[in-house]
């Protein structure tokens, strides 16, 4: 599976209305973690099909960032049927999101 990345129109659909459990990745081109953690969350997506793996821009979905309260980047959230379950902020290993989002 690869990563999908969105943009304020798709968000509904591919996160909120999805089955199973979405993990998106709110980033920006500005910040440096947001660049070190993306290919990993990029390696995350091509190598698993337990959860869907979305990116997206916070400078280009603000209102979605301003609705799920992401005050910092990178945040990785968990949703699952449309609910946000897990959140974390700040880079992640490989490792950590897998044991922490994928595996749990």
């Amino acid at each position: 599976m690869s990563v999908k990345h969105l943009n304020s129109n798709e968000f509904e659909a591919e996160v909120l209305k999805a089955d199973g459990k979405v993990l998106v990745d709110f980033w920006a081109e500005w910040c440096g973690p947001c660049k070190m953690l993306g290919p990993v969350i990029e390696e995350i997506g091509e190598e698993q099909d337990k959860v869907k793996v979305a990116k997206l821009n916070i400078d280009e979905g603000m209102e979605i960032a301003q609705k799920y309260r992401v005050m910092s980047i990178p945040t990785l959230i968990l949703f699952e049927n449309g609910e946000e379950i897990d959140r974390s902020v700040g880079a992640l290993s490989k490792q950590d999101i897998i044991n922490r989002y994928i595996n749990a």
